[in-house]
């Protein structure tokens, strides 16, 4: 088999596979036969061509932990997102210093944890992390509780497009945390948004958003100043005609007991 058919083949896997293939993956295309099965190193050169025949377009061949994927560019996420109606995931500022600290300090417990931020960690936050496979259970820690000790996954890499651990940015490199904050659109914690209660907040800070929620707790929130305005609205008008009775029966009255008229009487 010539090099272009192999090429064919490969890019068509990844093509409708529609994610990561390692090698030995790629090679399972080829069937079983020993003399129609390429060498893997047959299969990284059609790779290495088929990543340089990408360059300056709008797809890439980029390698993840589980293996190699066709991908659309990173550039071109704000036209591609259009395809799809639902809005993307926005998860909480918590969440991801909770999955930072367990990506950078692994194995790592919930206690330890929450001494790094300083602040419990909600079951919510766990639950997600573990639904969307990007952390999971290692053992448990030998001490008293057996708590259990947690650490990423290939999904968790594939996802964030790395092939290994050692391709995290350094501690060192993420050293204007504002701008962070912004580039990610978190919100801060301390602050709470405008027309949404306390505890709304508190829900979002767990790792939950619920848009349509927060839209009724602002109409809400609007409707009761408006009747809070018309109440004191109220309050001043009748204010004011009080004070119109007031003044007139004032005047009615004289203003000095020799005023007073003579009645015949003594």
């Amino acid at each position: 088999m010539d090099q272009k058919q192999i090429k064919n083949i490969v890019e068509a896997g990844l093509l409708a596979v529609g994610g990561p293939l390692s090698v030995d993956q790629l090679q399972g295309l080829f069937g079983t036969d020993v003399d129609s099965v390429p060498e893997k190193k047959d299969i990284r050169d059609v790779l290495a061509i088929l990543a340089e025949e990408y360059e300056g377009r709008g797809i890439q061949l980029l390698e993840v932990a589980s293996g190699f994927r066709i991908q659309v560019r990173k550039e071109l996420s704000e036209w591609i997102s259009r395809l799809w109606l639902e809005r993307p995931p926005r998860y909480s500022r918590a969440l991801l210093e909770t999955l930072s600290i367990i990506a950078y300090r692994q194995p790592v417990t919930r206690g330890e944890i929450e001494d790094v931020r300083g602040v419990a960690v909600s079951t919510n936050i766990v639950r997600t992390l573990l639904d969307r496979n990007w952390i999971r259970v290692l053992g448990s820690r030998d001490v008293p509780g057996k708590p259990s000790i947690y650490g990423t996954t290939k999904e968790f890499l594939d996802y964030f497009g790395l092939k290994g651990l050692s391709d995290l940015p350094t501690l060192a490199d993420i050293s204007d945390l504002d701008n962070l904050n912004v580039e990610l659109d978190l919100p801060d914690p301390d602050v709470h948004e405008p027309g949404v209660s306390a505890s709304e907040n508190s829900r979002q800070e767990n790792g939950d958003s619920d848009p349509e929620q927060s839209v009724s707790v602002m109409i809400d929130d609007g409707a009761g100043d408006r009747a809070a305005e018309a109440e004191t609205s109220e309050a001043d008008n009748e204010e004011i005609e009080l004070s119109s009775v007031d003044e007139e029966s004032s005047e009615a009255l004289p203003e000095d007991d020799d005023e007073l008229p003579d009645t015949g009487k003594a």
